[in-house]
């Protein structure tokens, strides 16, 4: 058997900064893509369009509830 890395234990368990950095790096990852994401023109006409449907549908609920008398 191979001897494990830095990162691991003799049993070759990953060691507790070795997940820890992983999880941050992997969660800084998806932070910087999303600020990406959000800072195309696309990410903006898909967030109006998403804000406009949201409006619609909060219209035709209103709709019904004075249509139902409520």
């Amino acid at each position: 058997m191979s001897e494990p890395g830095p990162d691991y234990t003799a049993d070759g368990v990953p060691t507790f900064d070795f997940v820890r950095d992983r999880i941050e790096r992997r969660a800084a990852t998806a932070e910087g893509a999303g600020e990406l994401d959000d800072a195309t023109p696309e990410a903006h006409d898909l967030a109006q369009q998403e804000a406009d449907r949201e409006a619609a549908a909060r219209a035709k609920l209103e709709e019904i509830r004075r249509s139902l008398g409520g």
